[in-house]
Protein backbone atom coordinates (compact mmCIF):
# COMPACT_ATOMS: atom_id res chain seq x y z
CA UNK A 1 0.00 0.00 0.00
CA UNK A 2 1.50 3.41 -0.31
CA UNK A 3 1.42 6.43 1.54
CA UNK A 4 -1.18 9.53 0.46
CA UNK A 5 -2.40 12.88 1.78
CA UNK A 6 -5.13 14.89 1.24
CA UNK A 7 -4.57 19.00 0.41
CA UNK A 8 -6.78 19.71 3.67
CA UNK A 9 -4.14 18.44 5.91
CA UNK A 10 -2.03 21.61 5.16
CA UNK A 11 -1.66 24.06 7.16
CA UNK A 12 -2.45 27.62 5.50
CA UNK A 13 -3.78 28.60 1.96
CA UNK A 14 -0.97 27.41 -0.22
CA UNK A 15 -0.22 26.82 -3.85
CA UNK A 16 -1.00 23.55 -5.78
CA UNK A 17 2.90 23.50 -6.36
CA UNK A 18 3.55 24.54 -2.54
CA UNK A 19 1.63 20.85 -1.56
CA UNK A 20 3.35 19.26 -3.77
CA UNK A 21 6.81 20.59 -2.48
CA UNK A 22 5.76 19.48 1.12
CA UNK A 23 4.21 16.41 -0.01
CA UNK A 24 7.47 15.67 -1.81
CA UNK A 25 9.31 16.40 1.14
CA UNK A 26 7.90 15.08 3.92
CA UNK A 27 7.85 11.33 2.15
CA UNK A 28 3.95 10.91 0.44
CA UNK A 29 3.62 8.78 -2.09
CA UNK A 30 0.68 10.55 -3.70
CA UNK A 31 -1.58 13.98 -3.18
CA UNK A 32 -4.68 14.15 -3.06
CA UNK A 33 -6.25 17.66 -4.04
CA UNK A 34 -9.83 18.68 -3.76
CA UNK A 35 -12.12 20.82 -6.32
CA UNK A 36 -13.40 24.29 -5.14
CA UNK A 37 -15.53 26.45 -6.45
CA UNK A 38 -13.05 29.12 -6.92
CA UNK A 39 -8.54 28.65 -7.10
CA UNK A 40 -6.10 26.45 -9.29
CA UNK A 41 -8.09 23.25 -8.70
CA UNK A 42 -11.78 24.23 -8.93
CA UNK A 43 -14.99 24.42 -11.53
CA UNK A 44 -13.32 27.26 -13.13
CA UNK A 45 -9.68 26.05 -13.82
CA UNK A 46 -8.79 25.56 -17.34
CA UNK A 47 -7.33 22.73 -18.74
CA UNK A 48 -3.78 24.37 -19.28
CA UNK A 49 -3.44 25.15 -15.69
CA UNK A 50 -4.07 21.68 -14.55
CA UNK A 51 -2.20 20.49 -16.88
CA UNK A 52 0.86 22.53 -15.51
CA UNK A 53 0.05 20.90 -12.07
CA UNK A 54 0.44 17.72 -13.13
CA UNK A 55 3.14 18.63 -14.81
CA UNK A 56 4.92 19.65 -11.80
CA UNK A 57 3.87 16.99 -9.87
CA UNK A 58 5.14 14.54 -12.18
CA UNK A 59 8.61 16.61 -12.06
CA UNK A 60 8.59 15.66 -8.42
CA UNK A 61 7.26 11.99 -8.55
CA UNK A 62 3.94 12.91 -6.51
CA UNK A 63 1.45 11.12 -7.77
CA UNK A 64 -1.98 12.56 -7.87
CA UNK A 65 -4.33 9.73 -7.24
CA UNK A 66 -7.54 11.09 -6.86
CA UNK A 67 -9.49 14.85 -6.65
CA UNK A 68 -11.82 15.08 -3.40
CA UNK A 69 -14.28 17.99 -2.70
CA UNK A 70 -15.99 19.73 0.19
CA UNK A 71 -18.55 21.35 -2.04
CA UNK A 72 -21.13 18.42 -1.55
CA UNK A 73 -21.69 19.96 1.69
CA UNK A 74 -23.20 22.93 0.05
CA UNK A 75 -24.68 21.77 -2.74
CA UNK A 76 -25.93 18.35 -1.65
CA UNK A 77 -27.20 14.98 -4.41
CA UNK A 78 -30.22 14.38 -2.42
CA UNK A 79 -31.45 18.49 -1.80
CA UNK A 80 -35.09 19.06 -2.07
CA UNK A 81 -34.08 21.80 -4.19
CA UNK A 82 -33.56 20.80 -8.20
CA UNK A 83 -31.41 23.38 -8.98
CA UNK A 84 -28.90 22.39 -6.14
CA UNK A 85 -29.35 18.71 -7.03
CA UNK A 86 -28.42 19.88 -10.64
CA UNK A 87 -25.64 21.92 -9.30
CA UNK A 88 -24.34 18.74 -7.51
CA UNK A 89 -24.46 16.78 -10.41
CA UNK A 90 -22.56 19.25 -12.71
CA UNK A 91 -19.37 19.05 -9.85
CA UNK A 92 -19.25 15.05 -10.16
CA UNK A 93 -18.95 15.41 -13.71
CA UNK A 94 -16.16 18.49 -13.41
CA UNK A 95 -15.13 16.47 -10.70
CA UNK A 96 -14.97 13.99 -13.06
CA UNK A 97 -12.99 15.90 -15.96
CA UNK A 98 -10.54 17.77 -13.58
CA UNK A 99 -9.53 14.21 -12.38
CA UNK A 100 -8.49 12.90 -15.99
CA UNK A 101 -6.78 16.10 -16.94
CA UNK A 102 -4.77 15.40 -13.73
CA UNK A 103 -3.82 12.13 -14.16
CA UNK A 104 -5.91 10.75 -11.19
CA UNK A 105 -7.60 7.97 -11.33
CA UNK A 106 -10.30 8.04 -9.00
CA UNK A 107 -12.60 11.35 -7.01
CA UNK A 108 -14.67 11.51 -3.61
CA UNK A 109 -17.84 12.17 -3.63
CA UNK A 110 -20.22 12.63 -1.10
CA UNK A 111 -23.77 10.30 -2.15
CA UNK A 112 -25.90 12.93 -0.24
CA UNK A 113 -27.63 13.60 3.12
CA UNK A 114 -30.67 12.64 5.30
CA UNK A 115 -29.45 15.18 7.55
CA UNK A 116 -26.14 17.23 9.28
CA UNK A 117 -25.50 17.86 12.52
CA UNK A 118 -22.78 20.19 11.93
CA UNK A 119 -24.11 21.95 9.63
CA UNK A 120 -26.00 24.84 11.21
CA UNK A 121 -30.26 24.58 9.57
CA UNK A 122 -29.26 21.34 7.48
CA UNK A 123 -32.46 20.87 5.57
CA UNK A 124 -33.08 17.30 6.06
CA UNK A 125 -34.93 14.80 3.55
CA UNK A 126 -36.32 11.70 4.33
CA UNK A 127 -33.89 8.61 4.56
CA UNK A 128 -36.27 6.50 1.73
CA UNK A 129 -36.37 9.63 -0.85
CA UNK A 130 -32.47 10.12 -0.12
CA UNK A 131 -32.11 6.70 -1.25
CA UNK A 132 -33.94 6.51 -4.24
CA UNK A 133 -32.90 10.17 -5.62
CA UNK A 134 -29.29 9.36 -4.77
CA UNK A 135 -29.11 5.77 -6.53
CA UNK A 136 -31.27 7.39 -9.57
CA UNK A 137 -28.49 9.83 -9.96
CA UNK A 138 -25.12 7.48 -9.77
CA UNK A 139 -27.24 5.17 -11.94
CA UNK A 140 -27.20 8.18 -14.41
CA UNK A 141 -23.67 9.55 -13.41
CA UNK A 142 -22.01 6.19 -13.75
CA UNK A 143 -21.66 6.27 -18.06
CA UNK A 144 -19.77 9.86 -17.49
CA UNK A 145 -17.81 7.88 -15.09
CA UNK A 146 -16.67 4.81 -17.37
CA UNK A 147 -16.24 7.43 -20.43
CA UNK A 148 -13.79 8.99 -18.66
CA UNK A 149 -12.24 5.45 -17.04
CA UNK A 150 -11.98 7.19 -13.79
CA UNK A 151 -13.58 5.58 -10.25
CA UNK A 152 -16.33 7.52 -8.16
CA UNK A 153 -15.72 6.44 -4.73
CA UNK A 154 -18.98 7.40 -2.42
CA UNK A 155 -17.43 8.51 1.07
CA UNK A 156 -18.67 7.22 3.99
CA UNK A 157 -19.42 10.33 6.39
CA UNK A 158 -21.50 11.90 9.08
CA UNK A 159 -24.36 12.61 6.57
CA UNK A 160 -26.72 9.85 7.99
CA UNK A 161 -26.88 7.84 5.27
CA UNK A 162 -26.46 4.54 3.88
CA UNK A 163 -25.14 3.52 7.67
CA UNK A 164 -24.08 0.01 7.43
CA UNK A 165 -21.58 -1.83 5.34
CA UNK A 166 -24.07 -4.03 3.53
CA UNK A 167 -26.53 -1.37 2.89
CA UNK A 168 -23.63 0.94 0.95
CA UNK A 169 -22.83 -3.35 -0.71
CA UNK A 170 -25.97 -3.10 -2.02
CA UNK A 171 -26.54 0.70 -2.83
CA UNK A 172 -22.98 -0.18 -5.09
CA UNK A 173 -24.27 -3.11 -6.60
CA UNK A 174 -27.54 -1.87 -7.95
CA UNK A 175 -25.49 0.89 -9.35
CA UNK A 176 -23.45 -1.80 -11.16
CA UNK A 177 -20.55 -0.03 -12.64
CA UNK A 178 -16.68 -0.70 -12.10
CA UNK A 179 -16.58 2.54 -12.19
CA UNK A 180 -18.44 3.08 -8.78
CA UNK A 181 -17.38 2.00 -5.60
CA UNK A 182 -16.83 2.90 -2.56
CA UNK A 183 -14.02 5.72 -0.80
CA UNK A 184 -13.90 3.80 2.92
CA UNK A 185 -13.22 6.83 5.15
CA UNK A 186 -12.15 4.24 8.46
CA UNK A 187 -11.79 7.81 10.82
CA UNK A 188 -15.50 7.92 10.28
CA UNK A 189 -16.95 4.68 10.54
CA UNK A 190 -15.66 4.27 14.54
CA UNK A 191 -18.92 6.28 15.84
CA UNK A 192 -21.36 3.44 14.19
CA UNK A 193 -19.05 0.10 13.42
CA UNK A 194 -16.01 -1.29 12.62
CA UNK A 195 -13.95 -0.31 10.00
CA UNK A 196 -12.67 -3.75 9.43
CA UNK A 197 -15.85 -5.23 8.55
CA UNK A 198 -16.58 -2.74 6.49
CA UNK A 199 -13.57 -3.57 4.55
CA UNK A 200 -14.33 -7.22 4.50
CA UNK A 201 -18.41 -6.85 3.34
CA UNK A 202 -17.05 -4.51 0.64
CA UNK A 203 -14.61 -6.32 -0.61
CA UNK A 204 -13.41 -5.55 -4.19
CA UNK A 205 -15.89 -2.04 -4.05
CA UNK A 206 -13.52 -0.26 -2.35
CA UNK A 207 -11.91 1.99 -4.72
CA UNK A 208 -9.61 4.05 -2.61
CA UNK A 209 -9.31 4.65 1.37
CA UNK A 210 -9.03 7.59 4.36
CA UNK A 211 -7.36 7.18 7.52
CA UNK A 212 -7.80 9.18 10.27
CA UNK A 213 -8.75 8.36 13.79
CA UNK A 214 -11.49 8.75 16.57
CA UNK A 215 -12.35 9.03 20.38
CA UNK A 216 -15.59 6.69 20.70
CA UNK A 217 -15.97 8.46 24.03
CA UNK A 218 -15.71 11.92 23.11
CA UNK A 219 -18.25 11.58 20.19
CA UNK A 220 -18.43 14.54 18.28
CA UNK A 221 -16.18 16.27 16.01
CA UNK A 222 -13.91 16.72 19.04
CA UNK A 223 -12.68 12.86 18.54
CA UNK A 224 -10.93 13.23 15.77
CA UNK A 225 -7.25 12.66 16.92
CA UNK A 226 -3.77 11.95 15.43
CA UNK A 227 -3.76 8.51 13.86
CA UNK A 228 -2.79 5.46 16.31
CA UNK A 229 -4.68 7.90 18.84
CA UNK A 230 -7.95 6.79 18.59
CA UNK A 231 -10.19 3.75 18.16
CA UNK A 232 -9.38 2.13 14.88
CA UNK A 233 -8.07 -0.77 15.24
CA UNK A 234 -5.53 -0.52 12.21
CA UNK A 235 -3.63 -3.51 12.44
CA UNK A 236 -7.22 -5.51 12.01
CA UNK A 237 -7.72 -3.00 9.31
CA UNK A 238 -5.05 -3.47 7.58
CA UNK A 239 -5.04 -7.19 7.53
CA UNK A 240 -8.59 -7.21 6.39
CA UNK A 241 -7.58 -4.80 3.11
CA UNK A 242 -5.00 -7.60 2.57
CA UNK A 243 -7.31 -10.20 2.58
CA UNK A 244 -9.46 -8.27 -0.05
CA UNK A 245 -6.37 -7.77 -2.19
CA UNK A 246 -6.11 -4.20 -1.34
CA UNK A 247 -2.95 -2.02 -2.27
CA UNK A 248 -3.77 1.06 -3.54
CA UNK A 249 -3.31 4.44 -1.60
CA UNK A 250 -4.01 4.82 2.11
CA UNK A 251 -4.45 9.04 2.26
CA UNK A 252 -4.50 10.89 5.60
CA UNK A 253 -7.34 13.51 6.09
CA UNK A 254 -5.89 15.39 9.43
CA UNK A 255 -6.61 18.55 10.90
CA UNK A 256 -3.85 21.03 10.38
CA UNK A 257 -5.23 23.21 12.60
CA UNK A 258 -4.37 21.42 15.95
CA UNK A 259 -0.89 22.05 14.87
CA UNK A 260 1.88 24.82 13.09
CA UNK A 261 4.11 25.04 10.74
CA UNK A 262 2.45 22.22 8.97
CA UNK A 263 3.84 19.69 11.68
CA UNK A 264 1.09 16.98 11.27
CA UNK A 265 1.88 16.05 8.38
CA UNK A 266 5.79 14.88 9.63
CA UNK A 267 3.95 12.97 12.43
CA UNK A 268 1.63 11.64 9.77
CA UNK A 269 4.17 9.76 7.89
CA UNK A 270 5.27 8.35 10.39
CA UNK A 271 2.28 6.58 11.64
CA UNK A 272 1.78 5.62 7.70
CA UNK A 273 4.78 3.70 7.67
CA UNK A 274 3.46 2.38 10.92
CA UNK A 275 0.30 1.38 10.07
CA UNK A 276 1.59 -0.03 6.21
CA UNK A 277 3.80 -2.34 7.73
CA UNK A 278 1.10 -4.02 10.51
Amino acid sequence: MKKGINVWSFSGNLSAKEYIDLSKEVGFDGLELALNEEGEVSLKSSEKELLEIKKYAEEKNIDLHSVASGLYWKYSLTSEDKSTREKAIDIVKRQIEVAAILGADSILVVPGAVGVDFIPNCQLVSYDKAYDTSLEIFKNLKTYAEQYKINIGLENVWNKFLLSPIEMRNFIDEIDSKYVGAYLDVGNLIYIGYPEQWVKILGKRIKKVHVKDFKRSVGNLSGFVDLLSGDVNYPEVVKALREIGYDDYLTAEMSPYKYSENGVLYSTKIALDKIINF
